[in-house]
């Protein structure tokens, strides 16, 4: 899908739609919707009111399981989790800006796995772009686009939500 066809409404739309058909056919039972910090908790935001769901959201900042927190450091800005205390067996929707390399979301269940097992995991994520290196796929997806090495996706927000190309310099 080209960049310039990507629309916040359009993308939100698009995602819900596919979040309802995955809780209809999982049979999710009172899911617990979960977003990672920051770009994925603006869209779980969304995405729980448009579903009524119950529960509260849960909020996850994967900062410290990072596989890059040896090469750049602490985030300045860790916030803590916020998730309930019983996660064991429960029905869990995840939710991500952009999906790329997979190396988020690998942090994001980690952590999870560290509150207890749950009995599923669903992946929502507004955006995904080709680049994966782990081997995890998107359950849910706004739309999916393919970029040259050189650029990169962002969603800047959180009012108005905003997705934000950038090209990258490489050195000659």
């Amino acid at each position: 899908m080209p960049l310039r066809n990507l629309k916040i409404p359009d993308l939100l739309d698009n995602l819900e739609a596919a979040l309802k058909h995955s809780v209809v056919e999982r049979n999710l039972v009172n899911p617990l919707m979960i977003g990672i910090r920051t770009g994925g908790v603006w869209i779980a935001e969304h995405m729980h009111r448009r579903l009524n769901i119950e529960e509260p959201l849960g909020l996850l900042d994967i900062s410290f399981y990072r596989d890059d927190f040896s090469q750049i450091g602490v985030n300045p800005d860790v916030k803590p989790s916020q998730l309930p205390p019983h996660i064991e067996g429960r029905e869990i929707i995840l939710v991500d800006d952009v999906f790329y390399t997979g190396r988020t979301i690998r942090a994001a269940l980690n952590e999870i796995f560290d509150y207890g097992r749950p009995n599923q995991v669903v992946l929502a994520v507004l955006i995904k772009r080709d680049g994966r290196q782990i081997p995890l796929n998107p359950d849910c997806i706004g739309a999916s686009i393919i970029l040259d090495a050189n650029q990169r996706i962002k969603l800047t927000g959180p009012e108005p939500l905003a997705i934000e190309l950038r090209t990258i310099e490489v050195a000659a």
